[in-house]
């Protein structure tokens, strides 16, 4: 085993082993752009890559050390834990947290070395659709009331559209401003959104001999109604997989249902690109509470009938024990305070 620097000249070769978008050569160069710094690593055996990383490097405010963040990366392994802990001594990390883009049901954690997350980032679960199925299968297969709502929206002549215009992608902020100020909860700076939208909306669809996207790509879908714009979706491609982080929405006209509208289109766009699945990007878990402020999101996912899946978790990797638990102690503090201020 070889473990290499990944420049610009691997980039397909890694992205063809890496798991999900937020592991992919173009992430982490959206993340550079945010000063964040990014460390890529490629394991080789008999001079192939079989597997890498992306890990993100953090500075904790007002102190001289670090945080490393690696999401949705392969099944941790001892080749793997050994390096991390290489380059958080290097780079002065108390930790490194670990969410990896493992299904719970396929395999165990074998590690040791890693504890459960003190303030996971991911969620645990989300819902994973087979794109696979005819529409009609999916029409089928989806709740009465999602089907119905979807009627009620192509009725009022509601227009679902690719636009990755600057217009629209404003439109996008303003509607995400609106969102999580009504929904209240915590979202991305503009300033975030704004360089990831740079970064990701450019790139361009690479397919050969019919193999997946291996570039990670960005589309701006957007549901008119009389010309006002009431929902946007950020859409991700990666490999066989249609993504869904970011989306916003207006309280205006919530009887023309183009939130369902959009949905369903954008199942259409991911099956006309020939994707597999579609990661609708976070649940809550199995019996949720219908008071959870996330309740909302959940529950319109589900009626699409898409599987509910669970990963293994989140898990730290602690480089220095005693400045850990300092860190876990004053982070629990700080998030109480958060929680007290939004209310």
């Amino acid at each position: 085993m070889e473990i290499r620097d990944i420049t610009t000249k691997q980039k397909h070769d890694f992205n063809n082993v890496v798991p999900h978008p937020l592991q992919s050569f173009e992430w982490g160069e959206f993340r550079a752009k945010t000063g964040v710094k990014v460390i890529r690593r490629g394991f080789y055996q008999n001079n192939k890559l079989t597997k890498g990383f992306t890990l993100t490097i953090h500075k904790i405010p007002k102190t001289p050390f670090y945080i490393g963040y690696l999401p949705k990366g392969d099944m941790p392994d001892q080749d793997l834990i050994d390096e991390l802990k290489r380059i958080g001594k290097k780079e002065k990390c108390i930790f490194i947290q670990l969410e990896p883009n493992v299904i719970s049901d396929q395999k165990k954690l074998q590690i040791t070395d890693l504890v459960p997350s003190a303030h996971p980032l991911f969620t645990k679960y989300t819902f994973i659709l087979d794109l696979a199925k005819t529409e009609d299968e999916l029409l089928k297969n989806m709740h009465s009331k999602a089907r119905y709502n979807i009627k009620i929206a192509k009725k009022h002549n509601v227009e679902i559209t690719e636009d990755n215009s600057e217009s629209a992608f404003n439109s996008y902020l303003k509607l995400m401003k609106e969102t999580t100020t009504r929904q209240r909860f915590y979202a991305h700076t503009e300033k975030y959104h704004k360089q990831m939208w740079e970064a990701l909306k450019n790139a361009k669809f690479k397919t050969q001999n019919s193999k997946p996207y291996d570039e990670l790509t960005a589309h701006l879908l957007i549901a008119k109604y009389k010309n006002k714009i009431l929902t946007t979706w950020i859409l991700f491609v990666f490999r066989d997989t249609l993504y869904y982080p970011y989306g916003a929405s207006s309280s205006e006209h919530k009887e023309v249902m183009a939130n369902n509208l959009i949905m369903w289109e954008a199942i259409r766009f991911g099956k006309k690109l020939g994707l597999k699945k579609f990661d609708m990007w976070g649940s809550l878990g199995p019996n949720p509470d219908p008071k959870d402020p996330w309740f909302g999101f959940h529950n319109f996912k589900s009626k699409y009938r898409p599987s509910h899946v669970e990963f293994i978790g989140s898990f730290d990797l602690v480089i220095s024990p005693i400045l850990y638990q300092v860190f876990r102690i004053s982070d629990k503090i700080r998030w109480h305070y958060l929680k007290l201020k939004k209310k």
